[in-house]
């Protein structure tokens, strides 16, 4: 068995950035897009809220707004991380959107909507408590550092994943420290009115496992594509054969690489260190629910980067300007 080089955290700082989103109008409008049924500590977190008026404070009015403003929630949750609330200074340089007032309302919102009290209610601190050692339990095997050392080089953040029963109920996160880089995974949801999974029910495992491994590899080739500028703008002359659905979800280049990349990514993984079982199921999840119909095409170009690298392709940047004309031929051998 790997030693993990994942590590698993309960962060009072973004549970704080939780409650606060809970606060907003998010449990409301995040139901239009997808309906599910959140864990029963975040409905108890939103009753308590509710009953205190914290809408009305000026920290969810404040997140309201990064919200209605489109700051992305992995942007506006990387402050959490990124913030020593005791002497309310930012690690590095904050971003243009942050206001320093903020800070200072949201450790008054935590102390008014008396947060911790809360979270050390017997039935909500042994939810925390069984979430965490479930989190640690499955993770206990992983190690990932070395699998997208082709892909990045050298990985030198620690690598964290922390649950979230509360806020965003429906999605992970991944948030950015300058060294570190964790991903906010809720448990696996389940059909109609159930309450989520376990994180450590048997077959929804994986499920923890692919949305680390997303985020993390979201984060890194955001920065990748980014300080390789050059040969994205040559790549991108060559357009991907993607399909209209995608297309339509990814407007970009880069948006649709990204999309491919990560999927082919997870599925590798998945392939390579767990079982095809696992792998075949989440390419059947991506087709059916995410229309990635180019996932196999995918997989036989980035299996053959893998296999290249070191020899023909000393780095990611090299295969980038050859992927686009790769994965015609890939989707014309292996389907779409």
């Amino acid at each position: 068995m790997p030693k993990s080089d994942i590590a698993v955290i309960v962060d009072d700082r973004v549970r704080l950035f939780s409650a606060v989103l809970a606060a907003t109008d998010y449990p409301q409008t995040s139901q239009a897009v997808k309906r599910y049924h959140a864990h029963p500590h975040a409905r108890t977190t939103l009753k308590h809220l509710n009953e205190m008026n914290a809408a009305a404070h000026p920290a969810a009015q404040g997140m309201q707004q990064l919200i209605h403003s489109g700051i992305p929630l992995h942007d506006i949750f990387s402050v959490a991380l990124r913030t020593n609330f005791e002497t309310y200074k930012f690690q590095g340089k904050p971003p243009v959107w942050l206001r320093e007032e903020w800070l200072y309302q949201l450790t008054n919102f935590a102390q008014e909507m008396r947060l911790v009290s809360l979270w050390q209610n017997p039935i909500s601190a042994r939810a925390w408590e069984d979430a965490y050692t479930q989190m640690t339990n499955i993770f206990r095997p992983v190690a990932v550092k070395a699998f997208l050392k082709p892909f990045f080089g050298e990985i030198a953040e620690d690598l964290l994943v922390m649950p979230n029963l509360s806020y965003p109920a429906e999605v992970e996160l991944g948030l950015r420290t300058p060294h570190q880089l964790l991903s906010l995974i809720p448990p696996p949801l389940a059909w109609g009115e159930s309450n989520p999974w376990p994180f450590d029910e048997e077959t929804n495992v994986t499920q923890s496992y692919r949305a680390a491994l997303a985020q993390y590899c979201r984060i890194l080739l955001t920065e990748y594509l980014r300080d390789n500028a050059d040969r994205v703008a040559e790549a991108s002359k060559k357009p991907l054969p993607v399909t209209p659905q995608l297309r339509e979800k990814h407007p970009t280049w880069v948006d649709q690489f990204t999309a491919l990349f990560i999927s082919g990514v997870v599925y590798i993984y998945l392939e390579d260190h767990f079982s095809k079982l696992e792998s075949n199921a989440f390419e059947l999840m991506e087709r059916k629910v995410r229309g990635m119909t180019l996932l196999g095409a995918t997989i036989s170009v980035m299996r053959r980067y893998i296999n290249e690298y070191g020899n023909r392709y000393h780095s990611l940047a090299d295969f980038l300007t050859i992927f686009p004309t790769q994965l015609r031929v890939a989707k014309t051998i292996v389907g779409s």
